[in-house]
């Protein structure tokens, strides 16, 4: 049998390759795959949860951490092995800055801190490569959030993923970094292509995980997508991203499908970075957390006030993988668990009573948001258990609630939250499907006779 071979550069353009149609293939296979983790057999199926090991952790002294993860599916077996810096990031400054960035002539102003662009398709790049900014002259001290996106440009995942058939014969070698970013970003989606809304939303972070959790929104639901808020503590990587976005090739029928489509950018350098915040967590009708942090990116009553339940949001932190990670408040998680009082005097958005997980039992020990929130397993669901409807809607009147007619309310148009620490069965699930796509399209290198 070959070995397909695929570095890291093979998979992003097979990746960048895709088209809806592909991502949706390739959601459907992950959802019943996880689907079968959390509730198959190891009689029925290769990929129930008592077939994946939970993974080991090796710390070095020099701030590296390698993860080992192996796991498995009914026709593959496999390991995943990455090394992350997993040293604290430094302070950020407690000055803040806001930028925009537009579909008009680029222009700068000494007054304000915006600057907007268009995208001329004869010279997408010089619209971008003088872009600067000057900062308000108006500075305010963020004490609250000020060191809370706490995202740091070394902190994405470097290894391999192996994988071998069922009865051990090596197929395949793939570079880690491209693919741990887009199998997250794909599960997270999954529960995002339901919302009945998704005009606005607003991203932390700008590496890897950001980038591909916007290109499958807008690959997804691109049409109906009218504003995305980037925010991060570093303007400079954020204006890298949203240069890609606005001037690279792969971007160009992306950026080109939705006339009503802009983005902006919010970075805790200078300006009124909390009132900015503080706007755009209150209009998005998704938030995608991607970043290593290790304090709440926004403040719980964002959310938790009255006026931050009236609407109805889909929030998914997938940055913070370990038990003193965080990127969501607790309180923002106990409120989406707390029962429901009849009497209040505001009308609020749904909510399930339940967090929903990737894996009960690896976010009951690693995920920092649930531990601290002090969550119990009967507070989370898997999301495996979500995508069949019917089967959720089974145990969901066994909570007291509506069945299938709340279940559906509430993963369309209630609040939301999806909290992933990452599992070897996505790389694995994933990974089979890269590798059959790549040798279909010419993608990689094939050693003959490994």
């Amino acid at each position: 049998m070959p070995l397909t071979v695929l570095s890291d550069s093979d998979i992003h353009s097979l990746l960048f390759s895709l088209k809806r149609d592909d991502i949706l293939s390739l959601q459907s296979n992950l959802a019943e795959a996880l689907h079968e983790y959390s509730t198959g057999t190891q009689e029925t199926t290769g990929c129930c949860s008592t077939n994946q090991p939970q993974r080991i952790s090796i710390p070095s002294t020099n701030n590296q951490t390698s993860l080992f993860m192996p796991a498995s599916t009914s026709t593959s077996r496999g390991i995943k092995i990455v090394t992350l810096n997993t040293s604290s990031p430094g302070p950020n400054r407690a000055d803040s800055i806001a930028s925009s960035v537009k579909s008009t002539t680029p222009s700068t102003t000494s007054s304000a801190s915006s600057v907007s662009t268009t995208n001329t398709p004869s010279t997408p790049q010089s619209q971008f490569s003088n872009l600067s900014l000057s900062p308000s002259t108006t500075k305010t001290t963020n004490t609250n959030t000020s060191s809370s996106i706490a995202s740091s440009p070394s902190t994405s995942p470097t290894g391999s993923l192996t994988l071998l058939t069922a009865t051990g014969i090596p197929y395949a070698f793939l570079a880690a970094s491209e693919l741990t970013a887009f199998r997250t970003a794909l599960a997270a989606t999954m529960l995002f292509t339901r919302r009945t809304t998704v005009h606005t939303l607003c991203v932390f972070g700008a590496g890897a995980q950001a980038l591909w959790h916007i290109r499958l929104a807008l690959l997804l639901r691109g049409k109906e997508i009218h504003h995305i808020h980037i925010i991060n503590r570093n303007f400079e990587r954020a204006r890298h991203l949203m240069t890609t976005i606005y001037t690279s090739p792969e971007w160009e029928g992306l950026r080109n499908a939705n006339e009503k489509l802009d983005f902006s950018i919010v970075s805790g350098e200078y300006g009124e970075y909390n009132r900015l915040l503080k706007d755009h967590v209150r209009k998005s009708d998704a938030i995608f957390c991607c970043t290593p942090s290790v304090l709440p990116l926004f403040p719980p009553e964002f959310l938790t006030s009255s006026e931050g339940r009236k609407k109805g949001r889909y929030v998914s932190a997938i940055g913070s993988y370990r038990h003193h990670m965080i990127e969501l408040h607790p309180d923002i998680l106990r409120q989406a668990v707390a029962p429901e009082h009849k009497h209040h005097h505001h009308r609020h958005a749904d909510k399930g009573g339940v967090v929903v997980v990737d894996s009960l039992e690896a976010c009951m020990k690693e995920a920092g948001e649930v531990k601290q929130a002090g969550l119990t397993p009967e507070q989370l669901v898997e999301i495996g258990e979500l995508l069949m409807v019917k089967k959720a809607a089974m145990k969901e009147v066994e909570r007291g609630g509506e069945g299938e007619i709340g279940l559906k309310r509430w993963l369309q148009a209630g609040n939301v939250i999806y909290k992933s620490v990452g599992l070897g069965l996505m790389d694995i699930c994933v990974g089979e499907d890269l590798v059959m796509l790549a040798r279909e399209r010419g993608f990689g290198t094939s050693v003959e006779g490994f």
